[in-house]
């Protein structure tokens, strides 16, 4: 993921605003902190985007953009 891409899922959840919780990703993840959440997730991709470690982050933080944009 490059940091553009980080900065455009950045960008678009601090237009969406911040979301109800809890918010269900799947069976089992459930976001009870929608800030800790994201803070947790973006940091990481902006300290080292490159790394296979962060998969995983992408996926949920994908997942969750669908999630709200799927609600507007």
């Amino acid at each position: 993921m490059t940091i553009q891409e980080i900065q455009q899922l950045e960008d678009f959840f601090a237009q969406a605003g911040k979301q109800q919780v809890p918010i269900y990703l799947n069976e089992a993840t459930v976001i009870t902190d929608y800030d800790h959440f994201l803070e947790s997730h973006l940091m990481p991709l902006k300290l080292n985007p490159d790394a296979k470690v962060n998969v995983p982050i992408i996926h949920r933080l994908k997942m969750l953009k669908l999630l709200i944009e799927s609600n507007i």
